[in-house]
């Protein structure tokens, strides 16, 4: 793989973390631990994917190692991504076909996939000193997307992040499947269960409940 930097991949260069970002020490010595296990992945932070003109925001917990961490593309090379791409697909807000890697041609239209954490943490577990030091290059590509009106967060760190990235208490926003909220800006926020492989296998969530969501965002959207 060509290691470029984060913002050499990203739409929204200036609100990426640098390749060797020191904010969290965990997440650094886990970095350094793939890297010396797996030289040709990715290995370092991973960029926004998708359309800088998107009305849709889809926030993710952190990247998969087998996908995101691997591929250096948002939700590619796993079975979380399966899901989520093949959803986009189905109502319009892709372009090309999706094959699981970064040479596919795959284009976002309408939407763009952010992640409350940018690096991979152990166990898919980030802690909450790290969703916070993160929390900035989420709310810079956030003030970068001027027609972004509607947000899905994917499970409940999502959920948590953009309710404190708002300063909405959690408490009058608690997070749900389907469940929807207002945002102070005048901006939507929907709740899904994240399209994990344990949520799918565990009938948690299946496809039909996966495209509720982004069929309500679309019909909110449409009035």
């Amino acid at each position: 793989m060509d290691f470029a930097s984060p913002a050499d991949l990203s739409p929204l260069p200036t609100a990426e973390a640098p390749r060797d970002c020191p904010l969290c020490p965990r997440l650094v010595e886990f970095r350094h631990q793939c890297r010396a296990e797996h030289p040709d992945w990715w290995n370092a932070p991973v960029p926004v994917f998708g359309d800088p003109q998107a009305w849709l925001g889809i926030v993710g917990l952190a990247p998969g190692k087998q996908g995101a961490n691997r591929t250096g593309r948002p939700f590619t090379g796993d079975y979380a991504g399966d899901l989520l791409y093949a959803t986009l697909a189905r109502f319009g807000l892709s372009e090309g076909d999706y094959a699981a890697h970064l040479g596919d041609g795959l284009r976002l239209k309408g939407a763009i996939i952010l992640n409350a954490v940018k690096c991979l943490p152990p166990q898919n577990k980030t802690l909450p000193a790290e969703e916070a030091n993160c929390r900035p290059f989420l709310l810079t590509a956030i003030a970068q997307l001027p027609r972004l009106t509607s947000f899905i967060a994917l499970g409940k760190v999502a959920h948590d992040t953009l309710c404190r990235s708002f300063s909405v208490p959690l408490a009058r926003a608690r997070f749900a499947h389907g469940a929807v909220h207002a945002l102070p800006d005048g901006r939507t926020l929907y709740d899904s269960y994240h399209c994990s492989r344990y949520n799918q296998n565990t009938r948690r969530l299946d496809a039909g409940m996966f495209e509720a969501v982004f069929e309500r965002a679309i019909a909110d959207r449409d009035g």
